[in-house]
C-alpha cells in the first residue's frame, strides 16, 4: 500500500477524531477553528509538487487559496439553511451553492496578488454572514459516531482526489479544498447537538481559515524559489503562527457573543 493512499486513508479520520474529542471538551466554536488547519489539502498540495512539479504545484496552491472562497459560501449556505432545516437539506443545499462558487473561482485562473486580496477580504467579512444562534446544551451522552465520521471522511477524500488528478492545476487546487472536514463534522455536529451548535462550529471554521490561507499563499510564493522542501516548511511554518493568532479573534467573538442581550 503507497504512503499516498495510507494518509488518504488514515489522516482525515485521525483529525476528525482530535477535532470531535475538541469539540466534546471546548465547543462546536474550537472544533471548527482546530479543523480548518491545512492538514487535508497541506498533503495534496505536497504530492502535487514531488508528482507534477514546483511550477505545477504553485499553480494548485493559488487554486487551493481561492478555493477558500467556495468553502466560505459552503459554510455560510448551511448555516442559513439550518435556521429553518435539518441536516439533509442543509447539506444538499450547502453542496449546491459549493459547486457553483467552486466552478466561478475555478473557471479564471487569478494571480496570486488578486487571490490573496480577494480571499482575505472574504475572511474579514464572512463571520458576519452568518446567523447568530447559540449552542444548546452538549447531549448528556455523546453520539457513538465516531468511527462512522472517520470512515465517511476517508470516503470523502478518496472519491474527491480520484478525481481531481486530471483535471489540470487550478482546478485542481480548488478541489483540494472541497469541504471533506465540514461536511463530516457539521452534519454529524448538526444531527447530535442542533443548528446552533452546527453554526458556531462553521464559524470557527471561519477564523481557522485565516491560517490556510496564509499557508496557500506563502507556498504559491516560495514553491518556485526555495524548492519544495523549504517551500512547506515556510509555509507550515507562518501557518502555524497565524492560526495562534486567529485563535484571539475567535476568542474576542466568543466573548461578545456571550456578552449580546438575549
Amino acid at each position: 500500500m503507497s504512503t499516498v493512499l495510507l494518509l488518504k486513508l488514515f489522516l482525515v479520520p485521525a483529525l476528525i477524531a482530535v477535532v470531535t474529542f475538541a469539540g466534546r471538551r471546548w465547543g462546536p466554536a474550537v472544533a471548527g477553528w482546530l479543523s480548518a488547519f491545512p492538514i487535508v489539502a497541506g498533503p495534496i498540495l505536497w504530492f502535487i509538487a514531488l508528482e507534477q512539479g514546483a511550477e505545477f504545484a504553485a499553480v494548485a496552491a493559488v487554486g487551493t487559496l481561492v478555493g477558500v472562497l467556495a468553502i466560505l459560501v459552503y459554510g455560510i449556505c448551511y448555516a442559513w439553511a439550518a435556521t429553518r432545516f435539518g441536516w439533509p437539506a442543509s447539506l444538499t443545499l450547502a453542496y449546491v451553492a459549493y459547486a457553483f462558487a467552486a466552478a466561478a473561482v475555478g473557471a479564471v485562473p487569478l494571480a496570486l496578488s488578486v487571490s490573496t486580496l480577494a480571499v482575505l477580504a472574504a475572511l474579514f467579512f464572512a463571520p458576519r454572514a452568518y446567523p447568530r444562534r447559540e449552542a444548546g446544551k452538549p447531549p448528556a451522552k455523546p453520539a457513538n459516531d465516531l468511527l462512522l465520521r472517520m470512515a465517511l471522511g476517508a470516503a470523502l477524500v478518496l472519491a474527491v482526489t480520484h478525481f481531481a488528478d486530471s483535471l489540470g492545476p487550478s482546478l485542481s487546487g480548488v478541489l483540494a479544498m472541497f469541504p471533506v472536514m465540514n461536511t463530516v463534522l457539521a452534519l454529524f455536529t448538526h444531527r447530535s447537538a442542533g443548528a446552533g451548535a452546527a453554526i458556531q462550529l462553521l464559524r470557527g471554521m471561519a477564523y481557522g481559515l485565516y491560517a490556510f490561507a496564509t499557508f496557500c499563499i506563502v507556498l504559491a510564493w516560495t514553491l518556485p524559489r526555495t524548492g519544495t522542501g523549504a517551500a512547506f516548511l515556510w509555509a507550515l511554518a507562518v501557518a502555524a503562527v497565524v492560526h495562534a493568532l486567529s485563535r484571539l479573534l475567535l476568542q474576542r467573538q466568543l466573548r461578545r457573543a456571550v456578552s449580546l442581550p438575549r
